[in-house]
């Protein structure tokens, strides 16, 4: 992997602020939002515990934006995709 298609690093702190590495600053969720609408890649890892959360975060950006007035999914989307493990992989539990 050439160094460009590195992801960004961002982290995690315990007071909740998240800090772009290769920017060198703190950023928001909605900095974090448009870096996946422009589709750069990134990875978020807790400082403290330096596991991966990316997918946390994802979700909380998704969460706050079904908040607004312009939700993202209709509701029997979200039905979609919880029974999407099961329905592309019949053999795995939802858990997995």
């Amino acid at each position: 992997m050439s160094e460009e298609e590195q992801p960004r690093i961002i982290k995690k702190y315990p007071n909740r602020r998240l800090y772009d590495t290769e920017k060198s600053q703190y950023v928001t969720l909605q900095q974090i939002r448009e870096l996946v609408l422009e589709e750069i890649p990134f990875i978020v890892i807790d400082q403290k515990s330096n596991a991966e959360i990316t997918r946390s975060i994802l979700l909380q950006i998704i969460l706050e934006q079904e908040s607004e007035t312009d939700p993202l999914f209709w509701s029997a989307s979200y039905a979609i995709i919880m029974l999407a493990p099961t329905a592309v992989f019949p053999n795995i539990s939802a858990k997995a």
